[in-house]
């Protein structure tokens, strides 16, 4: 009797945790978050001075791919990110500092799998344009200068949905930031 029941009471857990899929066709979901890690300007005595922060918007486009538990999405991402760096080279008070600022406008393609219940767990692609405003200066100059480039990143993510349309989010890999987390709304 007691493995009856515990098999009735896993194969009701079984049906649960794939019951409810959280990244559906005509879904839109809405990404915010807050980076750590920026992995466009690194190096020693380099200065974090805006975080990387980033907003996606994601569409699914295909649910049911392999079974009702994957999906896949594309969306569009924006992000930004300021950095300086601050040299004193002598004694007399010499300095010399360089400002970076990053403007990232690109794309994303992310294939969802949910595992288990209220998770939406995904691995992502992105491909921006990273538009760069850079300055120096020291005690006699200033130098300004802007350029841009392709920029192209990889990343696995979840949002956890405390309600139908309202979840945390973490992303973690090779993006504007190494880690993010931010909340979602799904519309």
């Amino acid at each position: 009797m007691k493995k009856l029941l515990l098999i009735i009471v896993c194969a009701f857990l079984g049906i649960q945790l794939a019951s409810a899929q959280y990244f559906s066709k005509g879904d839109f979901v809405l990404n915010a978050g807050i980076g750590f890690g920026n992995t466009l300007h690194t190096g020693s005595g380099m200065k974090t001075t805006v975080p990387p922060i980033s907003a996606s918007l994601e569409y699914c486009i295909i649910d049911n791919l392999f079974d009702e538990n994957s999906s896949i999405g594309i969306g569009g991402v924006v992000g930004y990110s300021a950095q300086k760096y601050k040299y004193d080279f002598d004694l007399s008070g010499g300095k010399y500092e360089v400002k970076n600022s990053d403007f990232l406008l690109g794309t994303r393609g992310s294939f969802h799998y949910q595992f288990v219940d209220k998770l939406d767990t995904y691995a992502s692609i992105v491909l921006a344009y990273d538009i760069v405003s850079a300055s120096s200066s020291d005690n006699s100059s200033r130098h300004s200068a802007d350029a841009g480039s392709f920029f192209s990143g990889v990343y696995v993510g979840a949002r956890y949905y405390f309600t139908q349309n309202f979840a945390a989010m973490a992303e973690m890999g090779y993006d504007i930031a190494v880690f993010k987390i931010g909340v979602a709304v799904k519309f």
